[in-house]
């Protein structure tokens, strides 16, 4: 190959003042600035600042400190976790980027890819990625790879004169390619410009709680202008109205994002160990929510590699077959993909070679001619269409081969002519002799790790999958069954595809398994029908031309050896090139979704039964339910810890009905028999109190410091005002009682330890919340035993009996409970489609 000077160091310095350099800057992950917005500034933590400015403007400092630091630490750990991500990716980057060859004065230079310029002489050799576009000069000549562009794994010839693409990769042979265009100008930066920056992609759960806390805000607004207006019209004490507005902004605690949160960094830590790089922070969420996994195949299912499967001898024993194959791989002058497996499944010896016809994607075959004692002739290995007009095919190699190719193989024939020693005419053509056919070889891609495993586990859990590849459709259906895809697989090419009305294209998404001859612009549009279709796609590649689908879908999935573009816009990344992270994710992504919806029904029933509670009581003028630290206390027994707890024992497992339909079924009928029970609990006391049916052994001093605690002055009561003053605490009390034996109660229904407990929610047979719930319960027996105790959290000892009559509407409320649950009397009154299996 003879040598060409390249440009001048003069030359180089003008092309790039000219702007004609290669040094377009790609980013390989998100930058430092977007992961610190999206994570500080992002919808759900905008409604939290606004509740915390909202409990500042009432003065109510320590519960607006409080909010604003939780969503601060809420937004530090999803920093951390994507901060870790990006280092390693910008890690994998550095390692991945290899120097460039180019001749300049003459001279040949090993230089960085962004170094380059407009007009550079790139040297190509075997294994060398071509990062820029250009054209082959000089008398060289290579076949490239272009896989990781256009997903056809079929080599292409490239010789003097030809167009070569930024991307592609030489495997075979070697050229001089003069640069004709650089940085954004390049095929590869074209196809993945509109798809560079990471697309947060928010899961129906995150959906689900930022419209919960988005209501919850417009509640707190609404309560808050009533309390306003109370404060004028009623002329309420500042101190009661400060309360009020406390105890109402209180109930819409951070807490909530804190323990989602921290579900999801559990869930990157404990998919990090096993292979999968987690750069969005609720992608195993995500996961869990696929209905459809569109894989690509060259380098994603595939390691772009081919093993040795077998061989099937005609004419000949199958020992002499497999050493003549063995030798005739080690005697290769080039290797290729087929004879590098040959070598590793054939350990053979080099022969002496007369002549040899190295393999080319347009021959389909290569040939070597021995002249050695051991062995003497021509052999021949190619693809049976290409070499049959040379030998005659026996039935049963027909039939062998058919079998092959029907599991999923490659298949090629072995021929030879034990009389030639030379492959090449006068005028240096490669020409064949008659040939005698001595064996059928088959080959298998090599799956990448633990593939069979993940594509069984995603179809045992429902989710559909999909093949979309630029290679042939049946070769991609070959490969799909190898790799374990079920069933008759529905084949379509992306010429058909193009010829297609809207509404066929979107029915053959729906329809097809196999997508093969498929463009990258086809793939996005793939994925964008199935969206609309209402189905939750996550999409899976390595190369350039899956950057544009990769983007479309809900959840990206990219391989570390593919593109750093392909890498850049995943949510998870699979390190090694290993499937082993898949199942793991998938089941990691059910315990989250199951974690999560336990807390929200949780929260969601207390913080609406509350709610209920302050109209409830307001109207009937009794005061108001619960003082500022009494709302602390159940802030931890009901609202904080079995969230918490059910959080920790949360399993994987599939919820039966989507996540509306079973917050409904939970929420709606928990809050309002809720609110009754803790009504009739609040009245029932006041009244006895005030009516003088029971006696509660509190003194007027004790009275006074309860006041203080709410910085209200007590000195100074009446008789009436004093007897008017304990009736209100002792309801407070009871019902505060009340909330936490119900709150703790509303745990155990969520994960039922017993068949009899079912009906908020499938039996689980897990007691580890019902122990929970037991440890809790001796905590707060404790608070109620401890005088100290109960003057610090504005409780006061009530008679035996009070306590009596709230275990008796706790019990009966737990009754009414599990009869509305298993009957499904709201579904039915509400007339919605009940999709939750009650027990």
């Amino acid at each position: 190959m003879p040598h060409i000077a390249g440009l001048t160091q003069a030359q180089v310095l003008e092309q790039r003042r000219q702007g004609h350099g290669n040094d377009i800057k790609l980013s390989t992950s998100r930058s430092y600035k977007d992961i610190i917005l999206t994570n500080v500034f992002n919808p759900v933590n905008l409604v939290l600042y606004a509740i915390g400015g909202g409990m500042l403007l009432v003065g109510d400092l320590k519960s607006a400190f409080a909010t604003v630091m939780l969503v601060l630490f809420n937004a530090v750990v999803g920093i951390i976790q994507e901060v870790r991500a990006k280092k390693q990716l910008d890690q994998i980057a550095l390692l991945a980027r290899a120097k460039i060859s180019v001749r300049r004065d003459g001279q040949e230079q090993q230089i960085d890819p962004a170094e380059l310029v407009l007009g550079d002489v790139l040297v190509i050799r075997s294994g060398d990625q071509i990062p820029v576009d250009g054209t082959v000069v000089g008398d060289g000549k290579m076949e490239v790879d272009e896989s990781a562009l256009t997903g056809e794994s079929d080599l292409i010839a490239k010789l003097p004169g030809d167009a070569v693409l930024s991307g592609s990769f030489c495997v075979t042979g070697a050229a001089q390619v003069e640069a004709t265009a650089v940085g954004e100008q390049s095929f590869a930066n074209k196809l993945t410009k509109d798809a560079r920056q990471f697309k947060l992609e928010q899961t129906p759960l995150q959906r689900e709680v930022n419209r919960l806390l988005r209501i919850l805000l417009l509640i707190v607004i609404f309560f808050g202008f009533l309390a306003v207006m109370a404060l004028f019209v009623l002329k309420l004490p500042v101190s009661i109205w400060l309360q009020i507005i406390a105890v109402i902004t209180g109930s819409v605690s951070a807490g909530l994002l804190t323990l989602i949160t921290l579900n999801y960094s559990w869930g990157s830590v404990r998919i990090g160990q096993k292979g999968g790089l987690v750069q969005q922070i609720n992608a195993v969420e995500s996961l869990s929510n696929v209905s459809v996994l569109c894989t690509d195949k060259t380098g994603t299912l595939t390691a772009n590699k081919i093993k040795f499967h077998d061989v099937f001898p005609v004419g000949v024993n199958k020992a002499e077959l497999e050493q003549w194959l063995a030798n005739f791989g080690a005697s290769a002058g080039s290797t290729n993909k087929t004879s590098q497996a040959i070598i590793e499944g054939l350990p053979g010896s080099s022969r002496r070679v007369s002549d040899e016809v190295p393999f080319s994607s347009a021959r389909k075959w290569s040939a070597i001619a021995f002249d050695d004692a051991a062995v003497k002739g021509a052999y021949v290995l190619g693809a049976l269409e290409m070499l049959q007009e040379y030998f005659a095919v026996p039935d049963d190699a027909r039939r062998q081969l058919a079998d092959w190719s029907e599991q999923g193989l490659r298949v090629l024939v072995f021929a030879r002519n034990t009389q030639v020693t030379t492959l090449h005419a006068g005028d240096d053509e490669p020409v064949l002799p008659p040939l005698e056919l001595i064996g059928v070889v088959s080959f298998s891609d090599e799956l990448r790790p633990h593939l069979q495993e993940t594509l069984s586990s995603f179809t045992e859990n429902g989710v559909k999958l999909k093949v979309i590849s630029g290679d042939n459709p049946q070769t991609v259906a070959a490969l799909a069954k190898q790799a374990g895809l079920p069933g008759n697989l529905k084949a379509v090419s992306g010429p058909e595809l193009a010829h297609m009305s809207p509404g066929e294209f979107a029915q053959t998404a729906a329809e097809a398994t196999v997508f093969g001859r498929i463009t990258p612009q086809q793939k996005e549009a793939l994925v964008d029908a199935l969206r609309n279709q209402g189905e939750y796609v996550a999409m899976m590649g390595d190369g350039v031309n899956d950057v544009l689908s990769l983007k479309k879908a809900n959840m990206g999935i990219a391989m570390e050896s593919g593109s750093s573009a392909t890498r850049s816009v995943a949510a998870m990344i699979l390190l090694g090139d290993s499937f082993e992270a898949m199942p793991q994710a998938l089941l990691e992504g059910q315990r989250i979704v199951n974690s999560i919806q336990n807390i929200l029904k949780l929260f969601m029933v207390t913080v609406f039964a509350l709610l209920l509670l302050v109209i409830g009581i307001s109207f009937l003028q009794l005061g108001f339910p619960f003082t500022t630290l009494q709302s602390t206390l159940l802030s931890f027994f009901a609202r904080g810890a079995p969230p918490l707890v059910l959080a920790a024992v949360a399993v994987a497992g599939r919820q039966k009905g989507s996540l509306t339909s079973n917050l409904l079924h939970y929420t709606l009928p928990a809050s309002l028999l809720l609110f009754v029970f803790g009504l009739l609990v609040y009245v029932g006391v006041f009244f006895a109190v005030k009516n003088d049916l029971a006696t509660v052994p509190i003194s007027q001093e004790a009275i006074v410091q309860l006041g203080r605690n709410s910085d209200l002055d007590l000195s100074d009561l009446s008789p009436e005002g004093f007897i008017q003053v304990v009736s209100v605490f002792s309801a407070q009390t009871a019902l505060t009682t009340f909330f936490v034996l119900a709150g703790l109660m509303l745990m155990v229904f969520a994960e039922p330890p017993l068949r009899w407990l079912a009906g908020g929610a499938p039996y689980s047979g897990n007691w580890l919340a019902t122990i929970a719930a037991g440890v809790l319960l001796a905590g707060y027996v404790i608070v109620l035993s401890s005088a100290s105790l109960r003057a610090f959290f504005d409780l006061v000892a009530l008679p035996l009996w009070f306590h009596l009559y709230v275990l008796l509407m706790t019990g009966a409320w737990i009754l009414v409970q599990r009869f509305v649950w298993r009957r499904l009397l709201f579904e039915k009154l509400l007339d919605i489609e009940a999709e939750v299996v009650p027990a």
